[in-house]
């Protein structure tokens, strides 16, 4: 069972309060123990990758997103009822994108994800988002 604090920082990052949502983690980061501080730290990185990214800061995205990635890898499928299979992948779906678009056109990029939130259409790009495990297998079944 999730405590409180994960909780509003996961729905924080899936609002796109990644400022608010690095508050809310770091905290717990820094009072956690092994292997729960790992974890909180991935997410954490890739919170302020999404964070970076919104301040057209190609560079500190990357770097975060790889990092993030690295650390909570090892977490798949699910830890603390969240689905790390999914964040890895949108995570890295994302890093991928950076990648190929490069720095030169972040603006356009984050001009196109914000475009896409606001008006409620499928966009081919998109922000990774913490799915809890446990709801999934309630919604499908």
């Amino acid at each position: 069972m999730q405590n409180k604090e994960f909780l509003q920082g996961v729905e924080q990052f899936n609002q796109q309060e990644f400022y608010a949502c690095h508050d809310t983690l770091e905290a717990l980061w820094m009072e956690a123990s092994e292997p729960q501080k790992r974890f909180y730290q991935g997410v954490l990185q890739i919170a302020v990758a999404c964070y970076h990214l919104g301040n057209h800061n190609w560079r500190g995205a990357v770097v975060l997103l790889g990092e993030g990635i690295a650390r909570i890898k090892n977490y798949q499928p699910i830890y603390e009822e969240i689905n790390v299979t999914d964040l890895v992948m949108e995570s890295a779906d994302l890093l991928t994108t950076l990648h190929e678009l490069g720095a030169e056109k972040i603006a356009d990029f984050v001009e196109q994800l914000e475009g896409a939130d606001t008006a409620n259409n499928r966009s081919k790009y998109h922000l990774p988002k913490i799915h809890l495990a446990n709801l999934e297998s309630e919604s499908t079944s």
